[in-house]
């Protein structure tokens, strides 16, 4: 556990905001740094760097993501510590990306922290049922959260599940680990383990759509 303020939820949303104020200046900024699956071969780096980016087209998309961002990382960087929250944020991330190149278009650019997000999300939906706590509340949220990417145009519902998933992967290992001195050792090589598998799992979609050069 980790005192004081959530630093690194902070941080992330300080990032996010300077990410968008840049893009507003300097439009070509963000086409330098969204994620579209046909990129995957040359420029993989597109994968993290996007989830610093929103639309630039309205405030709205930034200013629901930066109020999920502090909802979720309030409560969940106190309790799993700052680096352990830090690395389930870019894991999740990086999830989110590979739910993209899975299941979208090789061309649809993609931008927006909402597959970290959804990471978030499932990590606290790990953190409560592992403490046996009610999860009701939190379902109701993300069903409504996740249907809206069926149904609002401009939504990657492929970018939510991809980090979804790896956000509740991440968590079970950190939540899950056996208490002990080795706990620390467990927790950081099952984050690793998650990430080696996304690494995996983008190089075999990627060399299926012949993305690799």
């Amino acid at each position: 556990m980790s005192q004081g303020k959530p630093v690194v939820t902070i941080t992330l949303m300080i990032l996010c905001a300077a990410f968008f104020v840049i893009q507003f200046l300097y439009p070509p900024f963000t086409s330098q740094l969204w994620y579209a699956p046909v990129l995957t071969g040359v420029e993989p780096w597109r994968m993290l760097s996007s989830a610093f980016l929103h639309s630039p087209g309205g405030i709205l998309h930034i200013v629901f993501n930066l109020y999920a961002l502090w909802f979720l990382g309030q409560g969940l960087e106190p309790q799993l510590g700052r680096l352990r929250f830090a690395l389930l944020y870019l894991i999740s991330a990086l999830g989110g990306s590979v739910g993209v190149l899975a299941l979208s278009p090789l061309l649809q650019a993609v931008v927006g922290a909402s597959g970290a997000i959804f990471g978030l999300f499932g990590a606290l939906l790990v953190v409560l049922l592992q403490r046996r706590a009610s999860v009701r509340s939190v379902l109701i949220l993300l069903a409504a959260n996740f249907a809206l990417g069926f149904f609002v145009p401009n939504i990657a519902w492929q970018a939510h599940l991809g980090g979804l998933l790896t956000g509740a992967a991440c968590a079970a290992v950190l939540v899950y680990a056996p208490k002990g001195k080795n706990r620390s050792l467990v927790q950081f090589g099952g984050l690793a383990a998650v990430a080696a598998v996304l690494c995996v799992l983008t190089a075999v979609l990627a060399g299926s759509k012949g993305l690799l050069f």
